[in-house]
């Protein structure tokens, strides 16, 4: 499957195209640092989701508790700096052997597809190190972008419509992921341009996997409900923003904020 076949079906499902004032602002040399740290933060924040979906719906007491633990080095370095970020690539070794909830339906499914993305979620954390650590770049800890949590908020809180919603958003984040790394993979040196697009198969298929799911899930039609969050999140990225991250909105040099160097 080529390029195009892969984001044809990304285009038609979001409701917009990232604004080009994002693209030029995101491919400033001097804000690479502030994009590669918080795409870093975005694979391990896409871990983390898919990791609450297994432990709240489909696995007993000690399958999650165990499950925190696994996922933990990795947070302790992205968060914390704790430990050497090349022992993280010998953990990654989640598999799918977890005793289901019982009387969870959706178990199987969740877990099926869940544990898949975490595996590539991590892969691709370990690899934006490896291009963090070929351009010197500092850690340092940044703040959440408006994106996730202004979809979020939106979220029903009765099931399983609270699950229903949770698996479009995250339908949506890993469209959004796609796309923008196909709209900032030409303004980008080739190492980092050629892991951009290398990404292209695997979000494509991530945001297939969640819409599959919820529409197994809700056993009916959710095309309203896509339609909803869909409207939020066009707004979320067309709006003005001040605040560059991998989500942000829209940009004009009247609101950008001037972010320090940190190599």
């Amino acid at each position: 499957m080529n390029q195009e076949e892969l984001l044809n079906p990304i285009h038609a499902f979001l409701q917009c195209e990232t604004p080009q004032s994002w693209v030029k602002e995101a491919s400033k040399p001097e804000n690479l640092h502030i994009v590669l740290l918080d795409h870093l933060i975005c694979e391990l924040k896409a871990a983390q989701s898919a990791m609450f979906l297994i432990r709240k719906y489909a696995v007993d007491k000690e399958s999650a508790d165990a499950l925190l633990q696994w996922l933990k080095p990795f947070e302790d370095f992205a968060y914390r700096q704790l430990g050497n970020w090349q022992d993280l690539a010998k953990l990654n070794t989640l598999s799918k052997s977890m005793v289901p909830k019982s009387g969870a339906p959706y178990s199987e499914g969740l877990i099926d597809k869940m544990v898949i993305l975490i595996k590539e979620e991590l892969h691709h954390f370990y690899q934006v190190l490896e291009i963090i650590n070929e351009n010197n770049i500092r850690f340092e800890n940044i703040s959440s972008s408006r994106y996730a949590s202004g979809l979020l908020r939106h979220v029903a809180t009765y099931e399983p419509n609270t699950l229903i919603d949770k698996l479009i958003c995250g339908a949506y984040i890993e469209a959004r992921s796609c796309e923008r790394f196909a709209k900032l993979a030409p303004h980008m040196n080739d190492r980092i341009a050629n892991f951009y697009m290398s990404l292209l198969r695997s979000e494509a298929r991530h945001y297939q996997d969640y819409l599959s799911l919820a529409e197994e899930i809700a056993d009916g039609d959710i095309s309203e409900r896509i339609d909803f969050f869909g409207t939020i999140e066009k707004e979320l990225i067309v709006s003005k923003d001040s605040d560059l991250k991998f989500h942000s909105g829209s940009f004009s040099l009247q609101n950008c904020t001037k972010l320090a160097t940190t190599y």
